[in-house]
């Protein structure tokens, strides 16, 4: 028994399928550009910060805001608060354009300059024995934390279950390409994740937490070692779980069966396999919010690819990803692609850019501004070679979805489990006859779920 331990503690940690999209070129664009404080004059906060997640503002233009103050209450399920991310005048509450969409926003134009000085929080392990429980979760709700590794899904909303929860999976994974926000974050203010991870970690209830940290970031991981063995031995323990780099590594599903060899039943969320997973970011936000007072109105943002200077920047939400390119040095290239988030899964937000404009507006969950050469590819008949189906993490076969979405077989599409399309991308990727098989997939996806919400509503 004892050697059949051994063996499986020497083993690697893995998922099925995935991809091996780049060869670490693309993080060192930015990877050791340390995040730099930047205060725009004017900051554009939508009311919309993930898709879904409305808000109703509480303010009107002529109104003075201070940083951290509430300006707009959740009005749908995937919303959290909206505070002032800087302390100014309103000047008006309009439509903007965003991605396509037009979204109501909130603009502030600040005023005075911002004072900043590291908190105690952040450069020492922080006593947390007075907060309760009740007290985390309320900060987690007030604060207006959000996922901020892409999805932005409200985090209260992960904390309040009543399902058992035994683990807490942080996630440092930053298995996107190009992006190192949260690389910088784990480098940059270790103290500051720990003590967050120690608040979530309380607030779960979990007995244990997991930090996890791909290989490719071994001075981040250098950091946080020296730090965690300073916890306190009568807390819950916080482990170091470091993973080897492959995409889409910093998946939920794809986390948990990698770190606790557990799978999320089909249709379920990570606590039905007794499992909360957040990313770095939202950890960091928990320590401002209940050890500093501050709700979640900064982030850290990589600004890379066909750029002139690569960086990081810490930035208040709702800053213009136009003036944080510009910031940057401008793009590099004409022909260009704007991709708000990584190459992945980031949705374009402009071709041809010419460095004019505001192109889109930073929000909680906006990890990136990524710039790459613009590109064209021909669809081609599908070959059957299979490889969708090789390095689909999800365990589908993505070319048989692709065509029972494309005759709007929708049955077929529920039959062969389109509604577990985690739209990594992974399969376009692979993909030799260039076919657009994650974003059919992933309509398949909507569609059918939508099926299945319209079926249980009239059973209820």
């Amino acid at each position: 028994n004892e050697e059949k331990q051994d063996m499986k503690l020497k083993r690697k940690p893995a998922f099925p399928g995935g991809v091996h999209p780049t060869d670490g070129s693309d993080k060192a664009l930015s990877m050791n550009a340390a995040a730099k404080p930047y205060w725009p004059d004017t900051v554009t906060i939508l009311s919309e910060q993930t898709f879904g997640g409305k808000c109703r503002f509480l303010v009107k233009p002529g109104d003075h805001v201070t940083e951290g103050q509430l300006i707009g209450e959740p009005e749908t399920f995937m919303a959290a608060p909206l505070h002032a991310s800087v302390t100014g005048k309103v000047t008006d509450i309009r439509e903007v354009d965003s991605q396509g969409r037009r979204l109501l926003a909130c603009i502030i134009k600040r005023d005075g300059e911002h004072r900043e000085a590291r908190q105690p929080y952040q450069k020492e392990i922080a006593a947390i024995d007075s907060i309760s429980k009740e007290d985390i979760l309320a900060g987690i709700r007030d604060g207006g934390l959000t996922g901020m590794g892409g999805a932005g899904f409200p985090t209260h909303r992960k904390y309040e279950t009543e399902k058992p929860v035994d683990a807490l999976l942080i996630n440092g994974a930053e298995c996107e390409p190009y992006l190192t926000c949260d690389y910088r974050l784990m480098l940059e203010d270790g103290y500051g994740l720990i003590n967050g991870i120690r608040l979530l970690l309380k607030g779960s209830g979990a007995d244990r937490a997991y930090l996890c940290v791909e290989d490719n970031k071994p001075e981040a991981i250098e950091n946080l070692k020296k730090i965690l063995p300073l916890l306190p031995q009568d807390e819950a323990p916080v482990t170091l779980s470091v993973l080897p780099a492959k995409y889409p590594q910093g998946g939920e599903r794809q986390l948990i069966q990698a770190v606790l060899g557990r799978e999320v039943p089909m249709g379920g969320l990570p606590a039905d396999a007794g499992v909360i997973v957040s990313n770095v970011g939202t950890a960091r936000a928990a320590a401002d919010m209940i050890l500093g007072n501050l709700p979640l109105t900064r982030r850290i943002v990589t600004v890379t690819g066909l750029v002139k200077n690569p960086g990081n920047y810490l930035v208040p939400v709702g800053t213009s990803a136009g003036e944080l390119i510009r910031l940057s040095g401008g793009v590099t290239e004409p022909e260009n692609r704007v991709i708000a988030g990584g190459p992945m899964t980031g949705p374009c937000a402009a071709e041809h850019w010419d460095g004019k404009g505001d192109l889109f507006y930073v929000t909680k969950n906006t990890s990136g501004i990524l710039v790459l050469k613009d590109f064209s590819s021909q669809e081609q008949p599908c070959i059957r070679c299979s490889g969708c189906e090789t390095v689909c993490p999800a365990g589908l076969v993505p070319y048989q979805i692709d065509f029972a979405y494309l005759e709007g077989d929708y049955d077929l599409c529920e039959k062969l489990y389109a509604s577990e399309c985690i739209a990594c991308g992974c399969c376009s990727y692979i993909c030799p006859a260039k076919r657009e098989l994650s974003f059919r997939t992933r309509s398949a996806r909507d569609i059918v779920k939508q099926r299945m919400r319209e079926r249980a509503v009239k059973k209820s």
